[in-house]
Protein backbone atom coordinates (compact mmCIF):
# COMPACT_ATOMS: atom_id res chain seq x y z
CA UNK A 1 0.00 0.00 0.00
CA UNK A 2 1.20 3.49 -0.82
CA UNK A 3 2.20 5.54 2.20
CA UNK A 4 3.04 8.88 0.60
CA UNK A 5 0.86 11.22 -1.42
CA UNK A 6 0.87 10.51 -5.14
CA UNK A 7 -0.46 12.11 -8.26
CA UNK A 8 -3.85 10.59 -9.06
CA UNK A 9 -6.03 10.62 -12.14
CA UNK A 10 -9.80 10.32 -11.87
CA UNK A 11 -11.83 9.74 -15.02
CA UNK A 12 -15.55 10.34 -14.66
CA UNK A 13 -17.36 8.78 -17.62
CA UNK A 14 -21.07 9.01 -18.28
CA UNK A 15 -22.39 5.82 -19.88
CA UNK A 16 -22.74 5.83 -23.66
CA UNK A 17 -26.07 6.30 -25.45
CA UNK A 18 -28.65 3.70 -24.37
CA UNK A 19 -31.69 2.36 -26.16
CA UNK A 20 -34.86 4.28 -25.31
CA UNK A 21 -36.78 2.83 -22.40
CA UNK A 22 -39.78 0.63 -23.13
CA UNK A 23 -43.06 0.65 -21.23
CA UNK A 24 -42.68 -1.41 -18.06
CA UNK A 25 -38.91 -1.86 -18.51
CA UNK A 26 -36.73 -1.42 -15.45
CA UNK A 27 -34.47 1.58 -16.14
CA UNK A 28 -31.46 -0.43 -14.93
CA UNK A 29 -31.97 -2.91 -17.79
CA UNK A 30 -31.68 -0.47 -20.68
CA UNK A 31 -28.90 -1.68 -23.02
CA UNK A 32 -26.61 0.47 -25.15
CA UNK A 33 -27.76 1.40 -28.62
CA UNK A 34 -25.52 0.53 -31.57
CA UNK A 35 -24.32 4.17 -31.74
CA UNK A 36 -23.70 3.93 -27.98
CA UNK A 37 -21.44 0.90 -28.46
CA UNK A 38 -19.43 2.86 -31.02
CA UNK A 39 -19.25 5.83 -28.60
CA UNK A 40 -17.91 3.61 -25.81
CA UNK A 41 -15.27 2.11 -28.11
CA UNK A 42 -14.21 5.63 -29.09
CA UNK A 43 -13.78 6.49 -25.40
CA UNK A 44 -11.58 3.41 -24.92
CA UNK A 45 -9.39 4.43 -27.86
CA UNK A 46 -9.28 8.01 -26.57
CA UNK A 47 -8.05 6.79 -23.16
CA UNK A 48 -5.44 4.55 -24.78
CA UNK A 49 -4.17 7.38 -27.03
CA UNK A 50 -3.66 9.55 -23.95
CA UNK A 51 -1.84 6.82 -22.06
CA UNK A 52 -4.62 6.56 -19.49
CA UNK A 53 -4.60 2.88 -18.66
CA UNK A 54 -6.94 2.34 -15.73
CA UNK A 55 -5.84 0.61 -12.55
CA UNK A 56 -9.35 0.34 -11.16
CA UNK A 57 -12.88 0.78 -12.53
CA UNK A 58 -15.96 1.48 -10.44
CA UNK A 59 -19.16 1.00 -12.39
CA UNK A 60 -22.87 1.45 -11.73
CA UNK A 61 -24.82 -1.83 -11.88
CA UNK A 62 -27.08 -0.58 -14.71
CA UNK A 63 -26.80 -2.59 -17.92
CA UNK A 64 -25.85 0.47 -19.99
CA UNK A 65 -22.92 1.30 -17.69
CA UNK A 66 -21.69 -2.30 -17.62
CA UNK A 67 -21.89 -2.49 -21.42
CA UNK A 68 -20.04 0.85 -21.66
CA UNK A 69 -17.36 -0.60 -19.40
CA UNK A 70 -17.02 -3.71 -21.59
CA UNK A 71 -16.67 -1.68 -24.79
CA UNK A 72 -14.16 0.73 -23.19
CA UNK A 73 -12.13 -2.21 -21.86
CA UNK A 74 -12.00 -3.94 -25.24
CA UNK A 75 -10.82 -0.72 -26.89
CA UNK A 76 -8.11 0.19 -24.41
CA UNK A 77 -8.60 -0.27 -20.67
CA UNK A 78 -8.72 -4.06 -20.25
CA UNK A 79 -6.20 -4.53 -17.45
CA UNK A 80 -8.20 -2.78 -14.72
CA UNK A 81 -9.76 -4.34 -11.64
CA UNK A 82 -13.54 -3.77 -11.91
CA UNK A 83 -15.99 -3.20 -9.07
CA UNK A 84 -19.73 -2.95 -9.60
CA UNK A 85 -20.78 -0.23 -7.18
CA UNK A 86 -24.52 -0.05 -6.49
CA UNK A 87 -24.28 3.42 -4.94
CA UNK A 88 -23.39 4.86 -8.36
CA UNK A 89 -26.92 4.24 -9.69
CA UNK A 90 -28.95 7.42 -9.06
CA UNK A 91 -25.93 8.83 -7.22
CA UNK A 92 -25.57 12.47 -6.36
CA UNK A 93 -22.18 14.23 -6.22
CA UNK A 94 -21.64 13.27 -2.57
CA UNK A 95 -22.30 9.59 -3.37
CA UNK A 96 -19.80 9.70 -6.25
CA UNK A 97 -17.16 11.27 -3.99
CA UNK A 98 -17.84 8.67 -1.28
CA UNK A 99 -17.34 5.82 -3.78
CA UNK A 100 -14.12 7.36 -5.16
CA UNK A 101 -12.70 7.73 -1.65
CA UNK A 102 -12.97 3.93 -1.27
CA UNK A 103 -10.67 3.21 -4.19
CA UNK A 104 -7.60 1.13 -3.44
CA UNK A 105 -4.64 3.32 -2.61
CA UNK A 106 -2.39 1.56 -5.12
CA UNK A 107 -4.66 2.65 -8.01
CA UNK A 108 -3.16 5.72 -9.67
CA UNK A 109 -5.83 5.93 -12.38
CA UNK A 110 -9.47 5.37 -11.44
CA UNK A 111 -12.31 5.20 -13.97
CA UNK A 112 -15.83 5.76 -12.64
CA UNK A 113 -18.72 4.95 -15.00
CA UNK A 114 -22.08 6.30 -13.97
CA UNK A 115 -24.98 8.58 -14.74
CA UNK A 116 -26.14 12.17 -14.91
CA UNK A 117 -26.75 14.28 -12.95
CA UNK A 118 -24.45 12.90 -10.21
CA UNK A 119 -21.31 12.39 -12.31
CA UNK A 120 -21.37 15.83 -13.98
CA UNK A 121 -22.08 17.47 -10.62
CA UNK A 122 -19.17 15.63 -9.00
CA UNK A 123 -16.84 16.65 -11.85
CA UNK A 124 -17.83 20.28 -11.46
CA UNK A 125 -17.48 20.29 -7.67
CA UNK A 126 -14.17 18.43 -7.68
CA UNK A 127 -12.69 20.86 -10.22
CA UNK A 128 -13.95 23.88 -8.34
CA UNK A 129 -10.47 24.82 -7.08
CA UNK A 130 -7.45 25.75 -9.18
CA UNK A 131 -8.39 26.21 -12.83
CA UNK A 132 -12.03 26.80 -11.91
CA UNK A 133 -12.75 29.03 -14.92
CA UNK A 134 -11.41 26.40 -17.34
CA UNK A 135 -13.42 23.67 -15.63
CA UNK A 136 -16.65 25.65 -15.75
CA UNK A 137 -16.07 26.55 -19.41
CA UNK A 138 -15.58 22.87 -20.34
CA UNK A 139 -18.21 21.36 -18.08
CA UNK A 140 -20.68 24.11 -18.99
CA UNK A 141 -20.91 22.52 -22.45
CA UNK A 142 -22.97 19.75 -20.91
CA UNK A 143 -22.19 16.16 -20.04
CA UNK A 144 -23.98 14.03 -22.65
CA UNK A 145 -23.72 10.25 -22.90
CA UNK A 146 -20.07 9.15 -23.43
CA UNK A 147 -18.66 12.44 -22.11
CA UNK A 148 -15.60 12.07 -19.88
CA UNK A 149 -13.87 14.41 -17.45
CA UNK A 150 -10.24 13.71 -16.53
CA UNK A 151 -9.29 15.21 -13.17
CA UNK A 152 -5.93 15.19 -11.43
CA UNK A 153 -4.97 15.71 -7.83
CA UNK A 154 -2.18 14.80 -5.46
CA UNK A 155 -2.94 12.73 -2.39
CA UNK A 156 -4.75 9.62 -1.28
CA UNK A 157 -8.17 8.72 -2.65
CA UNK A 158 -9.64 8.79 0.86
CA UNK A 159 -8.59 12.45 1.20
CA UNK A 160 -10.14 13.69 -2.05
CA UNK A 161 -12.48 16.62 -1.47
CA UNK A 162 -14.57 18.96 -3.58
CA UNK A 163 -12.37 21.73 -4.96
CA UNK A 164 -9.19 19.63 -4.59
CA UNK A 165 -8.79 18.48 -8.20
CA UNK A 166 -7.91 20.14 -11.47
CA UNK A 167 -9.74 19.41 -14.71
CA UNK A 168 -7.01 18.12 -17.02
CA UNK A 169 -9.11 17.11 -20.01
CA UNK A 170 -12.72 16.91 -21.07
CA UNK A 171 -14.09 14.77 -23.88
CA UNK A 172 -17.40 15.25 -25.62
CA UNK A 173 -18.63 12.48 -27.92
Amino acid sequence: MTTSAEDRTLILLRHAEPEPGRAGQDDRERPLSEPGRAQAQEVGRWLRERGLGCDEVMCSPALRTRETMQEVAEAGCAEAEVRIEHRLYNADAEDVLSVVRESTDDASVLLVIGHAPGLPAAASLLADGEGRAHAHECLGQGFPPAAAAVLRFSGHWEDLAFGAAQLDDFRLP
